[in-house]
C-alpha cells in the first residue's frame, strides 16, 4: 500500500511512520498493494488526532480518533478500519457486486455466516419517516434543525432549489451537504 503520512503541529517522527505502516499493513490481507492510504496525525493542545482515509472503489473508508496518545490512537484507528473493510465486503457480498480494490483471498473468505449475521443486523432500518421537504434558506434549516433538537435537517435550499442537509459539528459550528444533479 502506499502511504501518504503527514503532520498538523507535530513532527512525524520515524518511529510514529514506523507505527502506521506496520499497523496498517494488517489491512494488505484485503486490499491491493497499489492502494493509497492518506494518514494525517494533528496535535490540539493536549488532544493527540489521528485520521485515516483510504478511498477504495465505491467509497471511502475512513476513521478519525482523538487520544492523549498517538500510539494508542493508531491502535483504535487500524481496528476501526478492519471493521470498516470487513462490513463493507460483506455489502458488496449481499448485492453481487465485486470490487476490485480487494484481494481475491479476502473475497473467498468472507463466507463466515457470523460476520454476515453482524452485518445484517448493524445494518437494519429500524424506523422510516415520511415529511415535506420545504424550500429555506440555510439559517432557517438550521433554526429549525435546533428547534427539534436534530443533530441534522433535511430541506430544499430555497437559492439552488437543491436537496441539502445542515448538520451539527463537532464544537458548535454547523455543515451543509448540497445535492448536486
Amino acid at each position: 500500500m502506499n502511504y501518504i503520512i503527514s503532520g498538523k503541529n507535530i513532527d512525524v517522527t520515524e518511529g510514529l511512520k514506523q507505527k502506521i505502516t506496520e499497523k496498517l499493513d494488517r489491512l494488505s490481507k484485503f486490499l491491493h498493494d497499489d492502494t493509497n492510504v492518506h494518514v494525517t496525525m494533528s496535535v490540539q493542545k493536549l488532544q493527540q488526532k489521528l485520521e485515516i482515509t483510504i478511498p477504495i472503489k465505491g467509497t471511502i473508508l475512513r476513521t478519525e480518533v482523538e487520544d492523549h496518545d498517538m500510539y494508542a490512537a493508531i491502535d483504535k484507528a487500524v481496528d476501526i478500519l478492519e471493521k470498516q473493510v470487513v462490513k463493507y465486503k460483506s455489502k458488496l457480498k449481499d448485492k453481487h457486486k465485486h470490487d476490485s480494490s480487494f484481494k481475491e483471498e479476502f473475497l473467498k473468505e468472507l463466507h463466515d455466516a457470523e460476520i454476515e449475521k453482524e452485518v445484517h443486523n448493524e445494518l437494519r432500518i429500524a424506523k422510516t419517516k415520511v415529511f415535506d421537504i420545504k424550500p429555506m434558506t440555510k439559517e432557517e434549516a438550521i433554526l429549525q434543525m435546533n428547534l427539534l433538537e436534530h443533530d441534522f435537517f433535511l430541506f430544499k435550499d430555497m437559492d439552488s432549489n437543491n436537496s441539502s442537509v445542515v448538520y451539527k459539528r463537532k464544537g458548535g459550528t454547523y455543515g451543509l451537504i448540497v445535492s448536486e444533479y
